[in-house]
Formats: structure tokens, C-alpha cells, sequence
């Protein structure tokens, strides 16, 4: 069978630098098809896509919300054809109801174990309109090794160097944070996968820099410290989200090759400002990720803020706009409030203003985004930043015998090869 499996395409943030991550649920997804089913994947991102094949049957996965508009229209294209699809993923579950109404079926939840149901219904004619395994989650202990071998490592390159590959350790969260929908998604438990299935994964992929995309690692401090101890002597360098504030913790993802941490900053505390110190003294370098318009934000506040980020020497800084994703309770309060202005989910950028702020016209945090974006980066742009940032981890592969050395990975770009890891500068 020939299934088309699609990541629609979505607009970078206003400000930020243009470079493509290979996506995640796609390649998880993939891992659990039956063994029969022979996969071609497009991410629209980076390559055209032709709606002049006829596939047996395509699936659209879609994380973002602004995506998912584009989804429909796909879907739209194709089963004008007589060509059934089925749509998965993050935006998909949270935006069901609409989906539907362009689909032929919508699974909704995680996909490990209920692949082979779907395609046995697909084949015998009977096709549900809705799979739903939402908090009904497979063993953590079932989730495989993501299929890789479907991407098109030649996109995924930024100005000759070689991204990171994403992975995951666990699923789930215990936080409930005010703009995150993950609680509506995977549940409120931590759900670690076993570990030594995690560094069998990790040691498979052909890439030395990697994305750890768990929401948070600093859920559980003996898992931490057991994952750690397990990745030192893969002489991996990866970033995550953030990890616990303990010395032995920290100590130890350095010595994993921890070489960058997103650092969610929420205010100009001495807890902040300390907590971006110890990062540092550990070796590990800083992307804060700045929520703006929250409630409590005033023109002050976020300016005051955006000093303060030069003040702490982060590395780099990402800035978003409060977005009301559905099925967080940013989204409940603002909906009953009546405060937001726009339902178009591709206004759903997180980098527009898509409700009324308590404290600001809405225009003024327009504003306020794009003097934040400026200001940081005035004296250093982003992408001499990310230089400085890359230069890091290069250092740190160096140190380890691990770096490839770019005119390596200029010929695996080139001839989508394979290149052995080996010490010493090409």
C-alpha cells in the first residue's frame, strides 16, 4: 500500500531566523505503520507538494495550529480525487470537530499499537471517522525508535551545517502551565520510556546534534540523574527544555553533552537571574523563551524585561505573543471574557495579537513584540548569535573527538551520505 504522509507548511516567527528543525511526529508516526505499508513523506516546508499522484491513501500530520488550515486544504485536494485521508497530530486534537469536517478520519491521541486497527478498516472499506484514544495511552515501554530513514536529511541543513534530529525520553507532564495544552494532550503523569530503550535510540541516530523535545526534563531528579549517567558515553550534544536547578543534576547533563537549555523567563527575580548563572557555570548556554501579554504585563514590565535579558547575558532569546491555543486555559479565560479578536487559526502565529491585553492596546503589544525582537538583538543579530552558539557545540565535539568538521558536512549534504564520526577537523 502507498501512503503519503504530509507536514503541511507554516511561517516562521516575525524576527526569527529562517532554518528548518526535521519534524518529530512524522517520524514517530511513521514507526508505527504496519510492515506492509510503504511510506513517502513531504514536508511542504522544505519541497513542493504535487497533488498529481494517486496514492492509495494519505495521512496529514499537523503540530501547529497555524497549520492547520493548510491541512484542510490538502485534504481537500486529495479527496476531491476519491483518495481517503486521515489526519493526526497536535493540531488535530486540538481542533477535532473542524477536522473533520475535511477528513475521511481523524485519530486523535498517541499511535503506538493502533496502526494495524486503522489500516485493516482502511483496506476492509470501513474506515471510522474518528479514532479516539485521547488519555488512553499505549505503554511507555511500546513507543520505538522513530523512522528517520523517511526524511530527506539534504533539507534540513542551515547555511551548511547539519541541524539537530529530535527525540524524546518521556511523554507527559506533571506541570500544568497557564498557556500549554499538554495537559489536554498527555495527561498530567510523567511517562518516562524506559531508558535503555532511549539511549538505543539516541545511538542510532546519525547525527552527533540532537533535540531532546520533552516539555520539561526536570520532572523526576533520579530519572534525570539515571538518563544522564546512561548518555555520557554516547558523546551526544543536544538541547532541551529545562533541566533540574541541582548542581549534581546540572554536573551531570554537562558531562552528557548538554550544550543548550530553552529556559522559559517570566520575570526579573533574582531566581531568574541565578538560575540562567547556574546554567552557565555548568557550561551550558541559555535560549529564553519570553511570553509577552500576560495579565500581569504592563509597557513597563516588558521593557524593563527585555533589559533585564541583556543584563543576564542570555545566548539567545526567542519572544512570543500570549496565543490562546484551544484546550489550555489561557484560551477558557479569554473565550469567556470575550477578549478574543480573532478565531483565524492562521492568525495563530504566536507572533500576532489575537486578543485584548488587560493592560496595553492591543496594538501597543504589537509593538512592544517588535521593539523586544530589536532590542536584543541590536548589537548582536540573531544569526551571529547562533554562530556563537554553534561554535560552542563545535568546541565541545572538538574536546570529545566527535566533530565532523564542515566540509564533512557539506559532502553529506551533498551526496546524502553516511559520513563515519571521527576525531579531528577535515
Amino acid at each position: 500500500m502507498k501512503f503519503k504522509l504530509i507536514y503541511p507548511r507554516w511561517k516562521k516567527l516575525d524576527g526569527q531566523t529562517e532554518f528548518h528543525l526535521p519534524p518529530h511526529g512524522p517520524v514517530v508516526f511513521a514507526a508505527t505503520l504496519p510492515d506492509d505499508v510503504d511510506v513517502e513523506f513531504i514536508d511542504e516546508n522544505v519541497e513542493s507538494l504535487n497533488f498529481d499522484d494517486a496514492p492509495d491513501f494519505v495521512g496529514i500530520s499537523v503540530m501547529l495550529t497555524s497549520q492547520i488550515t493548510r491541512g484542510w486544504e490538502i485534504a481537500d485536494r486529495y479527496r476531491q480525487k476519491g483518495i481517503n485521508v486521515i489526519f493526526g497530530g497536535i493540531a488535530t486534537m486540538l481542533h477535532a470537530e473542524e477536522t473533520m469536517l475535511h477528513a475521511d478520519a481523524v485519530f486523535l491521541g498517541e499511535a503506538e499499537g493502533r496502526m494495524e486497527e486503522v489500516f485493516r478498516d482502511f483496506r476492509d472499506g470501513r474506515l471510522q471517522k474518528r479514532y479516539d484514544y485521547l488519555l488512553d495511552f499505549p505503554p511507555a515501554a511500546s513507543i520505538g525508535t522513530a523512522r528517520r530513514d523517511i526524511l530527506k536529511r539534504e533539507f534540513y541543513y542551515y547555511k551548511g551545517v547539519q541541524m539537530v534530529d529530535l527525540v524524546h525520553a518521556s511523554r507527559g507532564c506533571r506541570f500544568d502551565c497557564y498557556p500549554c495544552c499538554v495537559s489536554f494532550l498527555g495527561g498530567r503523569k510523567f511517562r518516562p520510556r524506559p531508558i535503555d530503550r532511549v539511549v538505543e535510540e539516541l545511538a542510532a541516530i546519525d547525527n552527533n546534534r540532537l533535540f531532546i523535545v520533552d516539555n520539561s526534563l526536570a520532572q523526576d531528579k533520579e530519572w534525570e540523574r539515571e538518563l544522564f549517567t546512561a548518555m555520557i558515553p554516547l558523546k551526544k550534544k543536544w538541547c532541551c527544555h529545562p533541566i533540574e536547578d541541582d548542581d549534581e543534576i546540572l554536573d551531570l547533563a554537562a558531562q552528557a553533552g548538554a550544550w543548550y537549555v530553552y529556559q522559559a523567563i517570566f520575570d526579573t527575580s533574582d531566581y531568574i537571574r541565578d538560575r540562567i548563572r547556574r546554567y552557565h557555570d555548568h557550561g551550558i548556554a541559555v535560549e529564553g523563551t519570553i511570553l509577552l501579554g500576560l495579565d500581569d504585563h504592563t509597557e513597563d514590565d516588558i521593557r524593563r524585561l527585555v533589559d533585564f535579558l541583556l543584563e543576564i547575558n542570555l545566548d539567545l532569546a526567542e519572544f512570543t505573543i500570549l496565543t490562546p491555543f484551544p484546550h489550555t486555559r489561557a484560551f477558557d479565560d479569554l473565550h469567556r471574557a470575550g477578549r478574543i479578536l480573532s478565531y483565524d487559526w492562521n492568525d495563530y502565529t504566536a507572533d500576532k495579537v489575537v486578543f485584548q491585553p488587560r493592560h496595553v492596546a492591543p496594538e501597543k503589544l504589537q509593538e512592544l513584540y517588535v521593539h523586544a525582537w530589536e532590542t536584543f538583538y541590536r548589537d548582536e543579530p540573531q544569526p551571529y548569535k547562533m554562530f556563537k552558539l554553534m561554535q560552542k557545540v563545535m568546541e565541545k565535539e572538538k574536546a570529545d573527538g566527535t566533530y565532523r568538521g564542515r566540509k564533512r558536512e557539506l559532502m553529506a549534504r551533498r551526496f546524502g551520505k553516511k559520513e563515519e564520526m571521527s576525531g579531528g577537523q577535515v
